[in-house]
């Protein structure tokens, strides 16, 4: 049967564990000149109905060093539901290539994609969640720090798909996570509910500096994302307090890192100061896209082969 990566929660923590590991050994086997092509002659669908920088690079050129091939698909080659169904789609690219990743509008198109395709499916972003992110964000922690389970993640700034899926995240991997938000911009109450209820320590307060506190990890995201251009405004006055700077940062532990999904707009959520400075590891994070993905991508190639 096959597997899809639609959210941190599809995996069980053995199983992120393994494409953790993986991971690792690809980045290591990378850096020292050594590419194996693990994905030979097997091809990826990439569907875009919001630009990237990382996301389409790191899974295009992950799939070559696999030794296979990615095909790009803008929104104007596809237009999800609108030229043809969604479930179509779905039915013509399963007999066409080996993986498909959709960035979306909407998460229900990637549901839809997963219900309908045979080959498995990658969330590349939608508007609930954004796995390979933060699993990416996740093996880059545990880079710098070690064991996930002794951290405390601070995130400041929207309950939007990133709180979402890092909440998911510390369900999984065990280290308490907090959000300082504005109030209704809460994450969502299904994803956080069960999250709880598998014993995950997530604090959501409207106060930067008691999500800040002891906090390991000091963390945000934009504060308008693609499709909110209307909002804008609204936001930046609405989000003002909840800015990553060198007075809220000092809220953290001493050693805290700066870390940021990027692209950051330089003094609004964050400023420059700290996004350049030794705390920064938010390059670190946009490398580490390519190792994981590649990582899930033979993962779920491999759950292929052995359902075969």
């Amino acid at each position: 049967m096959k597997r899809d990566f639609l959210s941190i929660a599809d995996l069980t923590t053995a199983e992120l564990d393994e494409v953790l590991a993986l991971a690792q050994r690809l980045k290591r086997e990378l850096r020292s000149g050594q590419r194996t092509p693990l994905v030979a002659g097997k091809t990826l669908a990439m569907i875009f109905e919001k630009p990237s920088l990382r996301t389409r690079v790191t899974f295009q050129v992950g799939m070559t060093q696999l030794g296979g091939y990615a095909v790009y698909l803008t929104p104007a080659d596809i237009r999800l539901g609108e030229r043809e169904t969604v479930a179509d789609i779905a039915r013509n690219l399963e007999r066409l290539v080996d993986f498909i990743m959709a960035r979306t509008m909407r998460h229900e198109s990637l549901l839809e994609l997963a219900r309908y395709a045979r080959t498995p499916v990658i969330n590349g972003l939608s508007d609930l969640l954004h796995p390979c992110q933060v699993l990416s964000d996740c093996f880059t922690l545990r880079e710098h720090r070690g064991a996930l389970e002794r951290q405390r993640v601070a995130f400041l700034g929207d309950g939007n798909n990133m709180a979402n899926s890092w909440i998911n995240a510390a369900a999984r991997f065990g280290f308490s996570f907090a959000l300082a938000c504005p109030p209704g911009y809460e994450p969502d109450p299904g994803i956080l509910e069960a999250a709880r209820e598998q014993g995950a320590s997530v604090l959501i307060t409207h106060d930067p500096a008691e999500a800040l506190d002891g906090a390991d990890v000091a963390y945000t995201d934009v504060w308008t994302s693609m499709g909110q251009e209307d909002e804008a405004e609204q936001r930046k006055q609405l989000f003002a307090p909840y800015q990553l700077n060198a007075t809220t940062f000092a809220h953290a532990k001493k050693d805290a890192l700066l870390m940021h999904c990027l692209p950051a707009h330089r003094g609004e959520e964050v400023t420059a100061e700290l996004i350049d400075g030794p705390a920064s590891i938010v390059f670190d994070q946009a490398e580490n896209r390519l190792h994981v993905q590649k990582a899930i991508l033979v993962w779920l190639n491999d759950q292929l082969l052995h359902d075969a």
